[in-house]
């Protein structure tokens, strides 16, 4: 492992154990966590205690991960994407322990939002400013700007590129967030027509 200053400026807690140096700069490594070889991690990014990031694992940058949480092979995790304590995040449509077969692939796009506790089962992906609710099991993909929650998760409407849900009034096709991003519903879809500058669009 290379040290924290040849990674350029990457901190890994004593406790914490690093086989790869695909560390991007300024991410913060935590206690118990393991980054095996062959994963990579981005730029900014914050893997707190107890997580656990397998070989061949995507993780982008700007991406935080919390506590307790698996990144398995073929899971993919794009820029800016929150994922919540104990989610869990799979690999495999029929495992069977001793017949392994080809990887069911898991993608979390960009700035989608993953609450404590989902789970998510393979292959899925979830859209570009989704949000997935705390204990929701998600099993099937999850459109852009979508909020999803229950067992098994429904859309249950819109969110904004800033984590808050929009309110869609039926004869509103236009709308603006506390956080002052505008936007439109066109055809049950969001489109962001000006988001504010402290928002990542």
């Amino acid at each position: 492992m290379k040290s924290e200053q040849q990674m350029k400026n990457v901190f890994v807690h004593p406790a914490a154990m690093l086989d790869t140096t695909r560390i991007g700069s300024g991410t913060r490594i935590w206690e118990q966590s393991h980054v095996m070889k062959g994963a990579r991690v981005g730029r900014r990014c914050n893997i707190c205690a107890g997580s656990f990031i397998e070989n061949g694992a995507v993780v982008g940058d700007n991406v935080v991960i919390k506590n307790g949480v698996c990144v398995w092979k073929g899971v993919t995790i794009e820029d800016g994407a929150f994922i919540g304590s104990g989610a869990v995040l799979t690999n495999e449509r029929e495992p069977r322990s001793g017949f392994p077969k080809a990887l069911a692939r898991t993608r979390i796009c960009q700035g989608a939002t993953i609450g404590a506790g989902a789970v998510l089962v393979a292959p899925v992906k979830v859209g570009r400013y989704a949000t997935v609710g705390a204990g929701a099991v998600v099993t099937r993909d999850v459109p852009d700007f979508t909020l999803v929650f229950g067992n098994p998760a429904k859309p249950r409407g819109f969110m904004c590129v800033c984590g808050r849900r929009l309110n869609e009034l039926p004869k509103k096709t236009k709308t603006r967030c506390v956080c002052g991003a505008r936007v439109a519903f066109q055809k049950g879809k969001v489109k962001v027509l000006a988001a504010p500058r402290s928002c990542p669009h």
